[in-house]
């Protein structure tokens, strides 16, 4: 259940305000606070998904509410309550941190909108904050081969800098790892990560993924929502697969990457996003771009910086490290013991024809976990990680 609070000083719109929102959405938990001194004690003493604040208030004032909020709890959005003569401080206040603003008296269909729009988002920061907690353990990049150390030279000079970059290389070789250290690494990192799947998204719908939607935009477009453009404001988007993404949604992309601005499906209206973007694909883009599958122009935009994963047959050095560090998170994750390795049965694997590269790896390796006897033998690779 979503809880919202509102500050208003006025009784009457503080009343009007909670009636609308808890007749619209019984999902709506609705709590109030008489000035911004009142509310700022309910702000740091429960924790909300999103806050209604009047501007000009006594005891302590919207702004000033907007202010300490951000600074216990920074990922609370504020929507701010204008008065006629408020608009100019509200427009101020969105620079400052507040999630929009609306007007007295509330118009039904907007206040319900941004509040929508609103909790969508607060969800969005909530699920990254997530992410970014695994980042570090989910995301190690293993080996020591001279084309990892390559990469992780370039990732350390490009990382601090907002340069675009392409990664390439086979499927199942890291290119998302790659990723997830450029943001890592970087100034953004404080901001959010977010990842889009292009080949996992239907092209009818990749659209709508990447830039929202306004209620009404298509069939199923019951409500306004915000895409993943929005979502990653102030971090990083990465594209995966992006060969695989459609000719009008590459259009969109080259635009918010000129202009840095976007539109949601179904408007016209613009929105600024600050947006650094990282993109991959197991393609030859140049081919698609010769075959008229994939914009020049886009991939000139995108490709800033060119860093190519290498294929796990091109760094069979690292294969008995990766074997240590899969066997070793296994058996965490599984909460087993760990088994370890004949140093046959690691040469057996090195010479393996590595097709499915690291990701095959690491199943082959969970396999003879399971199957394998107390120290996993060359036999056992015979037996149970026969291609």
């Amino acid at each position: 259940m979503a809880k919202i609070l509102v500050i208003e000083d006025e009784a009457a719109i503080r009343r009007v305000l909670v009636k609308i929102l808890t007749e619209e959405n019984k999902a709506y938990e609705v709590e109030e606070a008489s000035d911004g001194l009142e509310g700022m004690e309910i702000i740091k003493n429960n924790d909300f998904d999103l806050v209604l604040c009047d501007i000009k208030m006594p005891k302590m004032d919207g702004v000033e509410v907007l202010e300490a909020a951000r600074k216990i709890k920074p990922e609370l959005p504020l929507v701010m309550i204008s008065g006629h003569g408020d608009i100019d401080t509200a427009v101020n206040t969105m620079r400052m941190g507040a999630y929009d603003y609306i007007s007295k008296p509330p118009d039904l269909n907007r206040l319900l909108n941004t509040v929508r729009n609103a909790l969508d988002k607060k969800q969005l920061v909530v699920e990254n904050k997530l992410l970014k907690k695994k980042v570090g353990k989910n995301y190690e990049m293993i080996g020591e081969s001279k084309g990892i150390s390559v990469i992780k030279e370039m990732i350390e000079k490009v990382a601090p800098t907002d340069a675009r970059v392409m990664i390439t290389g086979p499927n199942g070789t890291g290119k998302e790892l790659v990723a997830h250290w450029l943001h890592q690494k970087s100034e953004r990192s404080k901001g959010p990560m977010v990842e889009v799947n292009c080949a996992a998204i239907p092209s009818e719908l990749i659209e709508s993924e990447l830039f929202g939607h306004v209620k009404g935009a298509f069939t199923s477009a019951v409500k306004d929502r915000a895409g993943k453009f929005e979502a990653a404001n102030g971090g990083t988007i990465f594209l995966d697969e992006i060969g695989d993404m459609s000719l009008s949604a590459q259009a969109k992309v080259l635009r918010a990457l000129q202009e840095n601005k976007i539109s949601r499906v179904g408007s016209d209206k613009d929105i600024k996003v600050d947006v650094r973007v990282v993109a991959a694909t197991n393609k030859d883009l140049k081919k698609e771009i010769d075959e008229g599958k994939f914009r020049e122009d886009l991939y000139h935009r995108l490709a800033v910086i060119l860093i190519n994963v290498p294929a796990l047959n091109d760094r069979r050095d690292d294969i008995p490290l990766l074997i240590k560090y899969f066997t070793e998170k296994i058996a965490k994750e599984q909460g087993t013991a760990q088994k370890e390795f004949s140093s046959k049965a690691i040469k057996q694997l090195q010479e393996y024809d590595w097709t499915g590269n690291v990701r095959e790896l690491r199943n082959v390796v969970e396999r003879l976990l399971i199957l394998g006897g107390k120290e996993v033998s060359e036999e056992d690779v015979k037996l149970f990680a026969s291609k």
